[in-house]
């Protein structure tokens, strides 16, 4: 629907490669491996680690087994992480359908059935952003995020002022860099934010500068959270020993899927540290995996993202409508991812197929 900027660069759609595994008494579970080239991934690169080197490895094995199956992909293909989310994803969505169970339930059960929803404003056109706020704000979202560093911070300190003096304290309001930020002076801009009683400043500076985000965390009050500088559960241990942040975004297509990404929560939590629900630019069905992660969480404070496919794209490939309601994300309770792909849509946006 318009284009979004971040302090990394611009994206105007999504471009996801999606996963069906068929067993052989026609159970069908969908996956998605929705990367960002200047983050994570291809997606040519991911739809050939799926094809090409993870896919001989699956025919006839039992979909049940998928600890069995991640482990055997970190053995044949080095990072790649949105595949093995993909992966992960459909085996689980079949697990859930052979035994009656949402993914939720197979991953530690769920904690809740609904999530405070986060839009994230990023158009470079703020009238444009000001109008979809104030119609998302009827359909009772309470927490935006700004992309900042995009443009300048006169820009950035605008929008802050504007959004607090029109809503005040109704709005959750957070700061999200992507990167943005040029390490010499991150600490200088940053500090400005704080007045606007900021719930978070996410990822300031470049992924490898750990050590200056580091700095940060120690020099501001307002937490500080760590996006593309904590992919998977070694980085969280990491990211626990240097007092990196305050907080940790978890993503399935950063952490290779659902069950890495509850270690690294779980990582987290022994440090104090708390933990949001992130996504790529993705479509429901990576939405609903993403979904049955976060309320699996024993404890989530600051709510997910999940908006794309109600308040981004033009048109989702679900059949029924991603489940946001009234400003909040509600988990699925059917058996598996609980969406189901309608392939009429799927077909009119797909451009390669493998088999």
């Amino acid at each position: 629907k318009a284009v979004h900027s971040h302090g990394s660069g611009d994206i105007a759609g999504i471009k996801s490669v999606l996963l069906e595994m068929t067993t052989d008494t026609g159970i069908t579970g969908w996956g998605e491996a929705s990367p960002w080239p200047v983050f994570t991934g291809t997606a040519e690169g991911n739809a050939r680690a799926l094809h090409v080197h993870l896919r001989p490895h699956l025919i006839g094995q039992d979909p049940v087994l998928v600890e069995k199956h991640l482990f055997m992909a970190d053995q044949v293909v080095v990072d790649c992480p949105e595949a093995k989310a993909a992966l992960e994803t459909a085996l689980l969505e079949i697990t859930g359908q052979i035994y009656g169970l949402p993914i939720a339930e197979l991953v530690g059960g769920r904690h809740r059935d609904k999530i405070p929803l986060s839009f994230s404003v990023a158009n470079p056109d703020f009238e444009k952003d000001l109008e979809d706020i104030d119609a998302m704000y009827q359909d009772g979202v309470r927490i935006l995020k700004l992309k900042t560093g995009f443009k300048d911070h006169a820009f950035d300190l605008m929008r802050l002022e504007k959004l607090r003096e029109k809503y005040g304290e109704t709005l959750s309001l957070r700061a999200d860099y992507n990167q943005g930020l040029a390490a010499y002076d991150a600490l200088r801009h940053v500090r400005d934010l704080e007045a606007f009683d900021l719930a978070f400043i996410e990822q300031p500076v470049k992924r490898h500068e750990r050590d200056v985000l580091a700095a940060i965390t120690k020099a501001i009050d307002t937490p500080v959270m760590a996006d593309e500088s904590v992919f998977n559960p070694r980085e969280a241990m990491q990211a626990v020993q240097m007092g990196l942040c305050d907080v940790i975004t978890l993503k399935i297509m950063k952490a290779g899927g659902i069950r890495r990404a509850l270690e690294v929560a779980a990582i987290a939590r022994t440090a104090g540290i708390e933990t949001y629900g992130g996504c790529m630019f993705e479509t429901g069905i990576a939405h609903a995996a993403g979904t049955h992660l976060v309320a699996a969480l024993p404890d989530l404070k600051l709510g997910c993202e999940f908006y794309m496919s109600t308040y981004y794209i033009a048109e989702d490939i679900l059949t029924d409508p991603f489940p946001v309601r009234d400003g909040y994300v509600h988990v699925p309770t059917e058996p598996g991812l609980g969406v189901t792909v309608n392939r009429e849509i799927l077909e009119k946006y797909t451009l390669e197929t493998l088999s």
